[in-house]
């Protein structure tokens, strides 16, 4: 276990980033939390979490693939790859650092999506224990324990110092060339982990239930007639989706300039009207079809097919940001009453 004061944070930070790029959770000049590149002067954000996830630095919300030159029958294939360079990602939450595992079976499974690969390898996670989580947090349905979070490497904060510990072979490389950081006891953290848990203990939804859903009722699930009623309100905007750090579905898109195509990547949300648009048209044409489709895939389909791990965690997110409220854990109690 190492420590470093709070008041040097920024001599960490620079030690980090003469080895590799940095990122750190910031605030932009509209007061919002996001993944920043640390350079001189980037102070780390006080609030509990950033808007968007930090999936962004391994899935990015837009993306140039491959670009393509065309001339008569002739099809040229420009590789225009960015050779992803190591970075490392400080300030990740229990919940985004949970929120990887997910995405990398989605990406990491066959075909390899080499672009999220490349990513994950050169990445090194620094994930940073909750102190005060919010009412709207309920990560420790999904097994997630904010006080003590996953990642490369794990660290606490109280108001004189940073805690920092190793986890893994990567986090201990480099642990070892920071000669900022001083030893400690790993005991100097245990008043940190008890006092967030009491405070984890006593969230309103941390005693959401969700036994009914491990259970196989794909069937009944989707023919619930709540449907109707929670989707009648929605939007389709798209928000809970854009916010979420498990979300993974994206569209591809061609540009052609005159001289070449480029073929990009870019999130797409399965609330909206276009959503896997074909020739036919869509399959989900009512607003009703692509709500249920969103949580039936976070509370069924994907817990289904893979051992049972829900394809939420629990960040809350989608709780601050809907603007009408929806959220996942109002339909989840919603559709509990029809099990029962």
């Amino acid at each position: 276990m190492k420590r470093i004061a709070v008041e040097n944070l920024q001599s960490l930070f620079a030690a980090v980033s003469a080895k590799k790029q940095l990122y750190i959770p910031a605030d932009d000049s509209a007061g919002q939390a996001k993944f920043t590149l640390w350079s001189e002067g980037t102070v780390l954000t006080e609030k509990l979490n950033t808007v968007r996830s930090a999936k962004d630095l391994f899935f990015p919300q837009v993306e140039n693939l491959v670009n393509f030159k065309v001339s008569s029958k002739k099809i040229e294939i420009l590789e225009n790859r960015d050779s992803s360079e190591p970075f490392v990602v400080f300030g990740v939450r229990a919940c985004d650092c949970r929120s990887f595992d997910i995405l990398d079976t989605v990406f990491l499974s066959d075909p390899v999506d080499t672009y999220y690969q490349s990513r994950r390898e050169n990445g090194l996670v620094i994930t940073l224990a909750c102190n005060r989580p919010a009412e709207t947090c309920f990560c420790g349905v999904f097994g997630i324990d904010a006080s003590d979070p996953a990642g490369d490497v794990t660290c606490w904060m109280d108001k004189a110092y940073l805690y920092w510990r190793a986890n893994t072979e990567r986090g201990q490389e480099l642990t070892k060339s920071l000669s900022v950081l001083e030893d400690c006891d790993e005991s100097s953290v245990d008043a940190i982990r008890e006092a967030s848990k009491q405070i984890l203990q006593k969230l309103p939804l941390n005693d959401l239930d969700l036994t009914d859903f491990r259970e196989n009722k794909l069937l009944d699930v989707f023919n619930d007639s709540a449907w109707g009623e929670l989707s009648e309100s929605c939007l389709g905007c798209g928000t809970c989706t854009f916010v979420c750090p498990t979300c993974q579905c994206y569209d591809v898109q061609d540009f052609d300039n005159g001289r070449e195509v480029r073929r990009f990547r870019c999130w797409d949300s399965c609330m909206y009207s276009d959503f896997t648009m074909m020739a036919h048209g869509t399959n989900r044409p009512t607003q009703k079809e692509r709500f249920r489709q969103r949580f039936m895939h976070k509370l069924v389909y994907y817990p289904n097919n893979n051992n049972g791990v829900f394809g939420c965690v629990g960040c809350g997110r989608c709780l601050q940001k809907c603007p009408i409220h929806m959220n996942i854990v109002k339909v989840t109690k919603k559709l509990k009453e029809g099990m029962v």
